[in-house]
C-alpha cells in the first residue's frame, strides 16, 4: 500500500512569522492542490492520469504537486512498466497519516462551505483509508 520514506522536516527556526508545528506542516502541503492530491491517492488514485482528472488542476500544477510531496516524502513514486516507463504514485505513511487531516477538511466544508442544499454535499462524509462513505 505504501512504501516506507521519512517525511522532509522544517526547521522552526527558519519560518517566518510565528513558528510553529502548524505552520511546519503547511510548509509541507499547505498549497490547495497538495491536498486534494493527496485526497485522490486516499481514494484510490495511483496514476497521474487519475489523479490530475480527480483534482480538476492543470497538468503543471499536478506534476509540480506530486514532485513536491515527493520531495517532501509524503509521495513515493514507482514504476510499474519498462516499455514504456510508466509509474504509479503511492502514499507513505506520512502521505497516509494525512487522512484525518483531509476528513476534516471534508466535514468542515460540510458545514461551513458548501450551502445545505447543494446535492453533491454529501458525497463524501469520510475519506480514511479504505476511501469514501456515501452519503445521502
Amino acid at each position: 500500500m505504501s512504501a516506507p520514506s521519512t517525511p522532509r522536516q522544517v526547521p522552526l527556526a527558519d519560518l517566518a512569522g510565528r513558528p510553529c508545528p502548524a505552520a511546519a506542516a503547511l510548509e509541507l502541503v499547505g498549497e490547495r492542490w497538495s491536498l486534494l492530491v493527496v485526497r485522490e491517492l486516499l481514494l484510490g488514485a495511483r496514476r497521474f492520469t487519475d489523479v490530475l482528472r480527480g483534482t480538476g488542476a492543470p497538468r503543471d500544477r499536478v506534476t509540480a504537486r506530486l514532485r513536491s510531496l515527493e520531495g517532501a516524502g509524503l509521495v513515493v513514486r514507482r514504476r510499474y512498466q519498462e516499455s514504456p516507463p510508466r509509474e504509479e504514485y503511492l502514499l507513505t505513511e506520512a502521505g497516509l497519516a494525512l487522512a484525518p487531516v483531509v476528513d476534516a477538511l471534508i466535514a468542515w466544508g460540510r458545514t461551513y462551505a458548501v450551502a445545505p442544499d447543494d446535492p453533491l454535499r454529501d458525497r463524501y462524509r469520510r475519506i480514511g483509508l479504505s476511501g469514501p462513505d456515501a452519503g445521502g
